[in-house]
């Protein structure tokens, strides 16, 4: 009675969970198809207005039609791949710089009132007012990018990991010093492990960023990369090949926020 009772009980769980996938897939379904009847709205106006009708292309049907050439020729390929590497090795920078400082602003009173000002400050300027000055420190238009993107995600970062380490008990390092923990075994026994929920909150939000600044970044100086495609598909008025960029820029981005998301769960045990 007991076995048959745990067996309806499970299947009840399975059939609720599998409701709410289902339920989730639908709203996602149809938020898509408002979408797509906007963007097909958009492209109709377009080519029935005679003084934009040479920008047509930017339609849904058009862009469909280019994709699998940009696809088959490696052009979409070889453009997110190079967009990709200078994020990745951005991201890295603004991680490996934004944790550290993060931990020092949550541990040391006298870090954190004198560096908030002046972090404030360069937080709130634009990450592509740096490009100039990246130019010219810079020996390579790929280190400048690089840069740009770092300035622009490291401040994410360390902000998360700091309002992290504020939230921490301060009674779990008077007991680790009890029992003689040294600072490595504090950081890595307590402070990375309670941390790291805010830390992967603060990347999502810095990967966020680091996205967008990567694509005006692209714009100039180089011949690889997603923002140097939009940059030749509008030059050469290949406003379909343009508009497939675009599409590809959000899917990536969004797939990207998705492994976030799902690295965010995994670590939300912490909150509990």
């Amino acid at each position: 009675m007991a076995a048959e009772i745990g067996t309806a009980q499970r299947s009840t769980v399975a059939v609720d969970l599998i409701a709410m996938v289902l339920r989730r897939l639908l709203f996602s379904a149809i938020g898509l198809g408002i979408l797509f009847a906007l963007w097909w709205f958009g492209g109709w106006l377009l080519e029935s207005n005679p003084a934009t009708m040479s920008f047509a292309d930017f339609g849904p049907f058009p862009t469909i039609d280019a994709a699998p050439y940009m696809v088959q020729s490696g052009t979409l390929l070889d453009a997110s791949q190079a967009s990709g590497y200078r994020m990745g090795i951005g991201l890295l920078l603004a991680i490996a710089t934004g944790i550290p400082i993060g931990i020092l602003m949550g541990r040391s009173n006298v870090f954190r009132k004198l560096s908030n000002t002046p972090f404030q400050f360069l937080r709130m300027v634009s990450p592509l007012s740096w490009e100039p000055i990246a130019v010219i420190a810079m020996p390579t238009w790929d280190q400048a990018i690089i840069f740009l993107i770092s300035m622009a995600a490291v401040w994410p970062v360390a902000f998360a990991t700091a309002a992290g380490l504020a939230k921490l008990d301060r009674a779990w390092f008077k007991v680790a010093r009890n029992l003689g923990a040294s600072w490595w075994d504090i950081l890595k026994e307590i402070i990375l492990p309670a941390i790291a929920f805010d830390v992967m909150t603060g990347i999502r939000l810095a990967l966020g960023v680091a996205w967008i600044v990567i694509v005006p970044a692209e714009f100039l100086g180089i011949t690889s990369g997603l923002g140097y495609t939009i940059q030749d598909s509008r030059e050469n008025l290949m406003y379909a090949d343009l508009a497939v960029t675009i599409l590809a820029i959000g899917i990536i981005g969004f797939l990207m926020d998705g492994v976030c998301q799902a690295l965010i769960k995994r670590f939300s045990w912490h909150r509990n």
